[in-house]
This record gives C-alpha cells, sequence and structure tokens, in this order.
C-alpha cells in the first residue's frame, strides 16, 4: 500500500481529497494535516510515501514544506492540488520537483489518473537493479511512449473524459460479453453512476458499445450496455 497524507487548510477540501483517496485501490491515507507545522509532524512520525499539497497556508505556503523536504533528503513525492492558476507557480513547482500539479475545484478522475500513473512509476522503479538508457527513457515521464498509442490517446479527448477512466472501462466489457447498466459500471470500477454513464454514452458514441433499453424489476426502462459486434 501507498501511504498518503493530505495537507489541506480546508477542513471540506481535506474531506473531499480523503473520501476520493479511500476509492482508489493501492492508496492508504495515513494522515491529514491542516497545518503546516502538522504535515512536518507527520511526515517525520509516519514517513509516507506520498504527500497531497495544497500551496497556500495561514502560516506560509506550500513551497515552504517542499523546500524543507527537499533540503532534508526526505524520501517522499509530492503532488500539489492548488487553486493557483499562475504559471509562475508552476514553474517553481516544476523546480520544487513534484509529481503532478493539479488545479481546483479537484475532480475525482483527475486526482485518479494521476495516483495511477504514480502507482505505475513506483512500480517501474522497483523493477530496476541497474541502469540502461533504455530505463531511464522508461522511467522519466518525458520519455516517447514505446507503445503503439491506443485510440483514446490518439484521439483528442472531449472535456470530462480521461484516458485512463476510459480504458478502465473498454476493460470491463472486453472482459466479460454480458450486458451492463451505468450502475453496475460504476461499481466495477469505482465511480458514481453519473460518472460511469457520461463514458458509456461516449463509447457508443464512438461504436465502442451499443444500448438498448431493458426494463427492471420494477418496471423502470434502463440502459443496458455491451461491447459492439
Amino acid at each position: 500500500m501507498i501511504k498518503v497524507v493530505i495537507t489541506e487548510d480546508d477542513p471540506q477540501i481535506a474531506e473531499i481529497q480523503r473520501r476520493f483517496l479511500e476509492r482508489i485501490e493501492g492508496f492508504e491515507l495515513a494522515g491529514i494535516a491542516h497545518r503546516l507545522e502538522e504535515a512536518e509532524d507527520l511526515i517525520e512520525i509516519l514517513q509516507p510515501d506520498l504527500l497531497l499539497l495544497d500551496i497556500q497556508f495561514p502560516s506560509g505556503t506550500g513551497f515552504d514544506l517542499l523546500r524543507k523536504i527537499r533540503a532534508g533528503n526526505t524520501a517522499i513525492d509530492v503532488i500539489m492540488i492548488t487553486a493557483a492558476k499562475e504559471v509562475e507557480t508552476l514553474r517553481e513547482a516544476l523546480h520544487g520537483g513534484v509529481f503532478d500539479y493539479i488545479l481546483k475545484p479537484l475532480v475525482f478522475e483527475r486526482l485518479q489518473e494521476t495516483l495511477h500513473n504514480y502507482q505505475q512509476h513506483l512500480q517501474k522503479f522497483r523493477s530496476l537493479d541497474t541502469l540502461a538508457q533504455s530505463d531511464v527513457d522508461r522511467v522519466l515521464p518525458r520519455s516517447t511512449p514505446s507503445h503503439e498509442p491506443t485510440a483514446s490517446e490518439v484521439v483528442r479527448l472531449p472535456k470530462g473524459i480521461d484516458a485512463i477512466t476510459l480504458e478502465n472501462i473498454n476493460k470491463v466489457f472486453t472482459d466479460r460479453s454480458d450486458a451492463l447498466n451505468a450502475e453496475e459500471v460504476g461499481e466495477i470500477i469505482g465511480a458514481s453512476r453519473t460518472t460511469a454513464r457520461r463514458y458509456l454514452e461516449y463509447l457508443v458514441s464512438c461504436s465502442e458499445l451499443t444500448a438498448e433499453v431493458s426494463y427492471g424489476s420494477v418496471g423502470r426502462p434502463e440502459r443496458r450496455y455491451q461491447k459492439s459486434r
């Protein structure tokens, strides 16, 4: 399990992040800090793998904490979740070595995509003993992909549709031939029925899936989806 500390001064936003994190397999919440001082203590005591970090705090900025982490050679990765949209703020974050930079309001699918990428990033490192140039090219995120691009990578996806979730839903229908409704698909991939329906309808529009109306036990019509033949 990947241990995570959330550092966010707004308790409501921190709670949203906690709930999102609980829905993503492979991650465990180690603690929540609402102040930078609390975050320092949690990092020192719990030694988490990953820090979800805001920028603006009453006593300073997330960059203050980030600089302390880097100066102390603390083995922790950082993902910034912030409302700061200034280009220079992003540049400073990148100079500080953050893994990703997510703008508020936080969307579940965006966080899920980032955390899945982070899991894969760790797996690549754990599989290595020594480095060849090909290993470096595979690990660094700026490397050119060595695989054939998927349809979702070639085609620019519309707003509200991300490649990771789309691929997960495609896998659901690759592994089975029966028709499913949006609620069932949502349960399988760990998303809401509304989110699942949005992706399902997109796949129908791309002719990847077909949909038909059926009637449940209480007589209410529902759309059920299956792989196009």
